[in-house]
């Protein structure tokens, strides 16, 4: 039995590498030493078995070969931020997130729609139609199929409708269905030469049911108040209806008489006939004027219904959460806009109408005075438009509306001039027409100021019932003017110095030595005492009575001093503010300040609170308005809030409202802003069950005077 050769044995090591080496039989060994031409096809075999390793191919050992590289695949996002964080007003502070959106969109379509061409809009309309023409793929792909396999053949025992109409019925003829040969265009009704039915638009199709205009709910929201109303009742008689007859028939003779009378008495009469058409007509303008103010304000209620009712009823509820801290929430915004490049130099509430308030426009950059000032009376009630406005020439420095005459408003301008408009005599209207003029005005005749007049102050009547208020200007003159008849009569009180008062003997004084008032304000209770702040940044204490010399004089600020209030409640304590960035409050028995606030600005003006004895407010040129009550920290602000957009816009004034719970702010730019105080920021005492807590000025007086006897014991001991 003939026995199979036995095959050449083939080694089989592991290379360094990590490959396999092939070693060769000796045989195989033996024919290449003897040469390629004895072997024929090795060289294609050894090139196919041999190991072929890349030249930079790492030389692992054998352990790093076994080693196993782990990898995790994740749903995470490694684009997505990790550290990230929001303000928590909870906790008052930034705080990261936790959970961050790991989601990646990549590609985002909407929509199911496909062109009329396409093969998928073919496959769709076949399947509806089998008369539709198919795709030339799906046609070849049906012919390859045997005869039995076709679905769309046509059996002869089977009956096929004519068309889609005589399925249906005859209701149902005149709206065919969707996918119907009447709806597509490229059916094959439209080969057939039957008119074609357009398509519904789906997008903007509506039926008669969606077209019904719905009246909105009437609201209740928002109602004026009715109109005056009066019941009038008279009995007529005989001798009533008789006496009206005569009045009518003297009124005709007299008439005749007029007619019968000569050409120039007709002349006079025509001329009569001439005014009292003027008056009439000037009454019917009038009475215009005032129907169209009614209308203004009825629309402009309506538009900022939603400030008038946080203004009567909107209550801060995350008082409650903060104990000493209060926020203001702004509401109407006033601008005049002929006024754009001016500031608002002052600030006046009216006290016999508590809406109405008195905006002087001007300018504190000298550079700019050329543009002249305007005297701006807005109400709370029209926001739009102000009341009344009167251009003046020159800028608009100070003024002040008169406590019990409220149609009368003093004004000092840059030029040195003083002025008295009254109300009642012109009326702005918006600025139209001729500008009005004010009643009284200062000359240089008339003893006017040689620089600007930084503040006026109306005061009590002289002993002749005569009007009279007081100036301060830079030129160190506390001048008094008196209203008699049509004149301004002046009286200087006192004149500043560096060193001190100047007698009136001494006329001529060195420039040089004259102190420059910036403001001052008159006791509430001592008529005769008044506080006058310099800019050298002392405050001096003087009396109406005596000229020649100063009662006191505090060291107050580094500074000028900007203003100088004067408490409603204690007769002892006023208030400085100056640029040097601070707000100090004094008592003036005592040459130190018993209090010292350092607002890191320069302070514009500050303003005492009609209600609390303890409650002030401040603004700096930062934009910001600063609330402190001393009853409830004696070292910081309850509420300091920015009230402006942009952070180059200044704050320049501010003034309480005499009877509701809002300010006013007024900017270098022109906006009056209108802001209401939180429930923290007017707190007052909870009244305890049963019992009634005392109310009035002297509550308010012994308030602050614990404050201020807590700081005055350590410099008695």
């Amino acid at each position: 039995m003939p026995v199979a050769p036995k095959p050449a044995a083939v080694g089989v090591k592991k290379a360094p590498g990590g490959g396999l080496k092939v070693s060769k039989p000796a045989s195989k060994k033996k024919d290449e030493e003897d040469g390629p031409d004895q072997v024929d096809g090795w060289d294609e075999w050894a090139q196919g078995k041999a190991l072929l390793k890349p030249p930079d191919q790492l030389e692992l050992t054998e352990e790093e070969l076994k080693e196993e590289f782990t990898k995790i695949l994740t749903a995470n996002n490694p684009h997505a931020p990790q550290n990230i964080v929001r303000y928590s007003f909870k906790e008052r502070a930034y705080k990261p997130i936790s959970g961050v959106d790991q989601m990646a969109v990549h590609l985002v379509l909407e929509g199911n729609l496909l062109h009329l061409d396409s093969d998928e809009a073919r496959r769709q309309r076949a399947r509806q139609d089998p008369t539709e023409e198919k795709p030339a793929a799906e046609a070849e792909a049906e012919q390859e199929k045997p005869d039995e396999e076709k679905p769309d053949e046509e059996k002869p025992d089977e009956e096929k409708p004519e068309s889609p109409d005589q399925a249906t019925g005859p209701e149902d003829a005149g709206e065919p269905e969707e996918g119907g040969e009447e709806d597509r265009p490229d059916s094959v009704a439209s080969k057939t030469g039957k008119k074609e039915q357009k398509l519904t638009n789906q997008f903007n199709f509506s039926e008669r049911a969606s077209q019904t205009l719905n009246n909105p709910l009437r609201e209740r929201s928002c109602q004026t108040e009715p109109p005056p109303r009066c019941n009038f009742s008279a009995t007529a008689n005989q001798w009533l209806i008789y006496d009206a007859y005569l009045e009518e028939l003297q009124k005709q003779e007299k008439n005749k008489e007029k007619q019968k009378s000569s050409l120039v008495k007709k002349e006079e009469d025509r001329s009569q006939k001439k005014q009292m058409m003027t008056e009439t007509q000037s009454d019917d303008f009038n009475k215009v004027i005032k129907v169209s103010k009614i209308f203004e304000r009825m629309v402009n209620q309506n538009t900022f219904d939603d400030i008038a009712q946080d203004f009567k009823y909107f209550e801060d509820a995350s008082d409650e959460l903060r104990e000493q801290e209060g926020t203001l929430l702004p509401l109407w915004k006033f601008q005049y806009d002929r006024a754009k490049r001016l500031s608002v130099t002052a600030l006046c509430w009216n006290k016999n109408y508590p809406d109405l308030f008195a905006v002087g426009m001007g300018s504190y950059d000298f550079s700019k005075q050329g543009h002249g000032g305007v005297l701006l009376l807005y109400t709370l009630k029209n926001s739009t438009c102000p009341e009344y406005v009167y251009p003046t020439g020159v800028g608009i420095m100070c003024l002040h509306i008169h406590e019990r005459l409220s149609h009368l408003v003093a004004v000092g301008f840059y030029d040195g001039c003083v002025a008295v408009f009254n109300l009642k005599e012109e009326q702005g209207g918006g600025g139209g027409g001729g500008a009005p003029q004010p009643a009284y005005r200062s000359t240089a005749k008339a003893g006017k100021h040689t620089d600007p007049v930084w503040q006026v102050r109306w005061q009590n009547d002289d002993m002749d019932n005569n009007h009279n208020f007081y100036s301060v200007s830079s030129d160190g003159r506390v001048v008094s003017w008196t209203l008699i008849k049509n004149d301004l009569v002046f009286s200087d009180v006192i004149k500043l110095s560096l060193e001190g008062a100047i007698p009136e003997c001494l006329e001529v004084v060195e420039q040089s030595s004259v102190a420059c008032g910036t403001s001052f304000d008159f006791h509430r209770k001592i008529d005769f005492l008044f506080l006058v702040g310099t800019e050298e940044g002392k405050i001096h204490k003087c009396s109406k009575a005596y000229s020649s010399q100063f009662l006191e004089t505090y060291q107050a600020h580094n500074m000028a001093v900007d203003a100088v209030k004067w408490n409603h409640f204690h007769p002892k304590v006023f208030m400085s503010c100056s640029s040097d960035w601070t707000v100090k409050i004094w008592d003036h028995t005592i040459r130190s300040p018993m209090f010292t606030f350092d607002l890191n600005a320069a302070v514009g003006d500050v303003a005492w609170s009609p209600y609390s004895s303890t409650v002030f407010a401040a603004v700096t040129t930062d934009g910001k308005v600063h609330v402190f009550d001393l009853s409830v920290n004696k070292y910081e602000a309850i509420c300091t809030q920015p009230v402006v957009a942009k952070k180059s816009t200044k704050l320049t004034h501010i003034e309480f409202n005499p009877i509701y719970p809002i300010v006013i702010v007024g900017d270098d730019r022109g906006f009056v802003t209108c802001l209401k105080l939180s429930p923290n920021l007017r707190k007052k005492p909870k009244e305890k069950k049963g019992q009634e807590l005392p109310k009035g000025p002297e509550v308010e007086e012994a308030k602050l005077e614990k404050l201020l006897s807590l700081l005055r014991e350590p410099d008695n001991s």
